[in-house]
């Protein structure tokens, strides 16, 4: 009896051993074929290498956690706004910050626990724009806009706060966004301050400048010839005061509140290209310089007329000043093209070209060549001996020979101002600085 259970033992025993053993094969032989090696002591020896390289991996693991805890730590504590939406515009990260930033009263900052689109929680169209403009282009992204608070109590509405933000939109894997917020409130006031220093000032000055100059010229025929002409300084020196005080009072009439609208009307822009050259011509004859118009004869477009003719008589200035002698003074006119795509923004806009020959704007000056009291190298600014403007008619003077550095962003602003747009750059073929004003199609009249 013994004798038959030992073998009844053993005919069970044997075959189970025989699969155990065969099952230990087949996973020898996956590990062999995950490791990629040719037998069984090569895979042994990389599963010990695996085994030393663990603690590695794992202090490794630990820094990363450690360093997207800092990370997150910082985007935290931050100055400005961060939040992030994934594919779907959910929110799913955001800073306390960014929560006080735009009201949307998360009851914790940092991973949501869960998640809504962002309009749901942010009512802000325009962020929600530039989020989809970051992701479209899968390029940095950068909007301005005003934050317009709305009361959720119809029936009870308050007064919300209202101030200027600034998104710096960056897309990230999976089609995910990350947005930065910067509250501009604090700049728009300082603005605000030196606009209104800078009118004050303006004012201040416009009354002296005229009684000094009313003095100057009642004592010019009364003194020696040889002495005049230190009063003629003083009187071309008094002009040019006197055109930097206009000129900031009419930085400050077009900004804030205190501009008064455009008044537009049909105006025929070929024929008031010509009458700012007529204007300057006499400037112009002393290079011996000319000017050669390209497009259409006629043209009607909606403009300001005083305030676009003061447009052209700065950019052609412009143009005289940097030209050299017997040089020829380009002005093209392109009208947009209704019957092109509208996937080709610049078919879709006026555009309005001034080119000169002359040496061009410098690599560092490009940046700022509309902003307020920039000067240029002396290559480009008030270049050459002076022009004697005695000559030259009155209302010629007063718009030439500035050189205050306000020309170009009293154009920059009355362009915005007919909601188009003015760049600046060398041209490629011919070497001089390129002034590009684009107008939107809706400004040409049929």
């Amino acid at each position: 009896m013994v004798i038959f259970a030992y073998l009844l033992g053993l005919a069970t025993g044997v075959p189970l051993l025989i699969w155990q053993r065969r099952q230990q094969r087949r996973r020898e032989q996956r590990l062999i074929s995950t490791l990629k090696a040719p037998d069984w002591p090569t895979a042994l020896g990389q599963v010990e290498q695996l085994v030393k390289t663990q603690p590695q991996q794992q202090r490794q693991l630990r820094s990363l956690g450690t360093s997207r805890d800092t990370l997150e730590h910082i985007l935290q504590t931050a100055p400005i706004g961060y939040l992030q939406v994934d594919d779907e515009n959910q929110l799913i990260w955001c800073n306390e910050q960014a929560n006080r930033l735009l009201k949307m009263n998360q009851p914790l900052a940092g991973p949501v626990q869960r998640r809504r689109l962002l309009l749901e929680v942010a009512r802000s169209y325009e962020l929600d724009a530039l989020i989809e403009e970051a992701r479209e282009s899968q390029t940095r992204c950068q909007r301005e806009w005003m934050l317009y608070q709305i009361s959720p109590d119809p029936l009870h509405p308050k007064e919300e706060p209202t101030y200027p933000l600034r998104g710096y939109a960056v897309p990230l894997d999976n089609g995910e966004v990350g947005v930065f917020l910067e509250n501009r409130q604090e700049a728009a006031l300082l603005v605000q301050q030196r606009d209104r220093w800078t009118s004050d000032v303006a004012h201040e000055l416009k009354t002296p400048l005229t009684s000094i100059r009313l003095v100057a010229e009642t004592l010019q025929p009364r003194v020696d010839e040889s002495q005049r002409r230190w009063l003629d300084r003083l009187i071309n020196e008094t002009i040019r005061l006197s055109n930097l005080v206009e000129d900031l009072l009419n930085l400050s009439r077009l900004q804030g509140d205190q501009f008064q609208g455009l008044s537009l009307e049909p105006v025929d822009l070929p024929q008031l290209i010509q009458r700012a050259w007529v204007s300057l011509e006499p400037l112009a004859q002393i290079k011996d310089l000319t000017l050669a118009y390209e497009g259409p004869p006629h043209c009607l477009v909606n403009l300001d007329e005083t305030l676009f003719h003061r447009v052209l008589l700065n950019l052609i200035d412009n143009a005289i000043k940097h030209s050299p002698s017997r040089a020829t003074i380009f002005v093209h006119l392109v009208l947009p093209d209704r019957a092109a795509k509208a996937t080709d923004p610049a078919s879709q806009t006026l555009t309005l070209e001034v080119m000169d020959m002359g040496s061009g704007f410098g690599a560092k000056d490009l940046p700022h060549i509309f902003d307020r009291f920039y000067r240029a190298d002396p290559s480009r600014s008030r270049s050459g001996p002076p022009i004697n403007l005695a000559p030259v008619d009155p209302g010629v003077a007063t718009e030439v020979n500035r050189g205050t550095g306000l020309g170009l962003a009293i154009v920059s602003q009355i362009v915005e101002a007919h909601n188009g747009t003015i760049t600046a750059a060398n041209h490629p073929e011919l070497g001089g600085g390129w002034l590009r004003l684009r107008l939107p199609a809706t400004a040409a009249v049929k």
